[in-house]
């Protein structure tokens, strides 16, 4: 089975054209695939395929095999890999996830889509919808005590939950410490992505995350996108903000006029190859 290597400001993932491959039990694929010893090594497993509803539809699974709603960094990279590998003409994509139809704007310069834009929609603020269990609406400065510190979420969906709390020094927080038992906690029925902001200036963050079934990435397309939008409800940022991550930046807009969240950023091909190994 061919697949491909992708990763958007260092979120890597294995895709696999549906077009021409099967693909069967896709959660115990990714898992193996995703291993970093004795498989490919990624943060998941994306598949392309056919849709009825948009041009292409994508299905995401994380590393531990649960699947995800939707990706920023993969919608990216799903954009560049139809367009190069000749699927598409279109340089305006509709992508159909189980986060909703997502519209991709490819900036393309000699054949070669040097950035996207995705329309991620917009921002879901509802504690129910989230979810996450509190009488905040919307849920700002919600405070949750993790092991021996206490936290003030602001928590936003975009297409997945999110948890966004604001610390100092971000590049040195204990992170695995802390995200690894905030994603569990009872608080999030569906558990949660969390990210860790350090504010710059009112154009500028710093963002960590710890995703839920991958654990910390390098990058996470909806968590830069849950960032700015918490950014703006705490009156931190304004409403276009470079999202600073390990393997790159991203910028970000909550949009006033349509309500929705513009993201921009790379995608980059890693590597092609062929999967041998039966799971």
């Amino acid at each position: 089975m061919r697949f491909t290597k992708m990763q958007g400001c260092g979120n890597d993932y294995i895709y696999i054209n549906c077009f021409k491959e099967k693909v069967e039990n896709p959660e115990k694929l990714a898992i193996a695939m995703s291993e970093r010893h004795f498989g490919v090594g990624s943060d998941g497993l994306v598949l392309i395929m056919p849709s009825e509803a948009a041009d292409f539809r994508m299905r995401m699974f994380n590393l531990d095999g649960s699947e995800g709603k939707m990706c920023g960094n993969a919608s990216r990279c799903v954009g560049k890999y139809v367009y190069e590998r000749g699927l598409t003409e279109k340089t305006t994509v509709a992508l159909e996830t189980l986060g909703g139809i997502k519209i991709l704007q490819l900036h393309v310069k000699d054949g070669i889509v040097e950035s996207v834009t995705v329309d991620m929609g917009e921002p879901v603020l509802e504690a129910a919808e989230i979810p996450v269990l509190s009488d905040k609406h919307p849920v700002i400065g919600e405070t949750v005590e993790i092991l021996d510190r206490k936290f003030d979420f602001t928590c936003v969906s975009m297409g997945n939950p999110h948890a966004v709390t604001f610390v100092e020094n971000v590049m040195e927080y204990p992170i695995e410490k802390y995200g690894r038992v905030s994603e569990c906690h009872p608080i999030f029925p569906d558990r949660v992505n969390t990210e860790f902001v350090e504010i710059v200036d009112d154009s500028h963050v710093k963002m960590r995350v710890w995703e839920r079934g991958s654990g910390e990435t390098w990058a996470c397309g909806t968590g830069a996108s849950a960032t700015a939008v918490a950014c703006v409800l705490n009156g931190k940022t304004d409403r276009k903000v470079d999202v600073e991550l390990i393997g790159g930046t991203l910028t970000i807009e909550w949009n006033a006029e349509d309500n929705h969240v513009y993201m921009t950023g790379p995608a980059e091909f890693s590597f092609d190859g062929e999967w041998l190994r039966e799971v």
